[in-house]
C-alpha cells in the first residue's frame, strides 16, 4: 500500500519518478524471489518475534512483497492490523484472518487495494502496535524515508506521536533503494530499521524525552 506523505518536494518528486521506474522493471520471478527473502529477514527480528500485534500491510504491484511476511506472522499467532483507507487517505485498520479476510476495493480510477473485509477497529488501533511496518521508497542513513506522497503514513506517525506510542518502525524495501539522502521535511520522522531481501539495516533510535 503505497500512499505516504504529500507530493509537494521538488527532490522528492524526481526521486519517486527514478524509484517507480527501477521497480517497473523487476519481473515476476524477481518479485517472488524478493518476497521470500524479504520475508525470512524481517520474520527473524528480535521486535518482530516479541511482537503480539503488527501493523502490517498488503503490498502492491511492484512494491517488496508482504503476502508471504503476513502469512507466516498469522501462522505464529500474531495479531496483524491492516490498514483501511479512508476518504480524507487517513487509515482506519482491521484485522488480518488470512488471504479470504481481504476484499478488493477500488478507489475512483485511483487505484486497487486489498483490504481487511472485518470490522473496523478504528483509526487509533495502531497504536497499539508493538511493530508497525511500513511501506515506501526509499530511506537514507539516518532513517528517513521516502513515501509515495499521499498523506496517509505522515498521519499514521503523527498519531503514534501524539498517543505516545513508541512501536518499532520498519520500512520494506529493495537494497538499491537504501540510498545516500532522502529530502526530509520539518514533519518527516525517521524509521528504526529498514528490511530488504539481503538483510536489516538499523538506525539510531532517539531516546525518551
Amino acid at each position: 500500500m503505497e500512499s505516504d506523505e504529500r507530493a509537494n518536494d521538488p527532490g522528492k518528486r524526481g526521486l519517486r519518478h527514478e524509484l517507480l521506474a527501477n521497480r517497473r522493471g523487476l519481473s515476476e520471478d524477481d518479485l517472488l524471489a524478493h518476497e521470500r527473502a524479504l520475508a525470512a529477514h524481517a520474520l527473524a527480528l528480535p521486535e518482530l518475534a516479541a511482537a503480539r500485534t503488527v501493523a502490517a500491510y498488503v503490498s502492491v504491484g511492484t512494491e517488496p512483497g508482504t503476502a508471504a511476511l503476513l502469512e507466516a506472522l498469522r501462522e505464529r499467532g500474531t495479531h496483524v492490523l491492516l490498514p483501511v483507507l479512508l476518504p480524507d487517505d487517513d487509515l482506519d485498520w482491521g484485522t488480518y484472518t488470512g488471504p479470504g479476510s481481504l476484499a478488493v476495493v477500488r478507489y475512483g480510477g485511483r487505484m486497487e487495494l486489498a483490504e481487511p473485509a472485518g470490522p473496523r477497529l478504528g483509526p487509533d488501533a495502531v497504536t497499539g502496535a508493538d511493530v508497525v511496518l511500513l511501506p515506501g521508497l526509499a530511506v537514507d542513513g539516518r532513517g528517513m524515508r521516502l513515501g509515495r506522497g499521499g498523506g496517509s503514513y505522515d498521519r499514521v506517525l503523527a498519531r503514534l506521536e501524539r498517543a505516545g506510542a513508541r512501536p518499532a518502525l520498519v520500512v520494506l524495501l529493495y537494497d538499491t533503494e537504501v540510498v545516500a539522502r532522502v529530502p526530509a521535511e520539518a514533519h518527516d520522522r525517521p524509521v528504526h530499521a529498514v528490511v530488504t531481501p539481503t538483510g536489516v539495516r538499523r538506525f539510531a533510535r532517539p531516546e525518551r524525552p
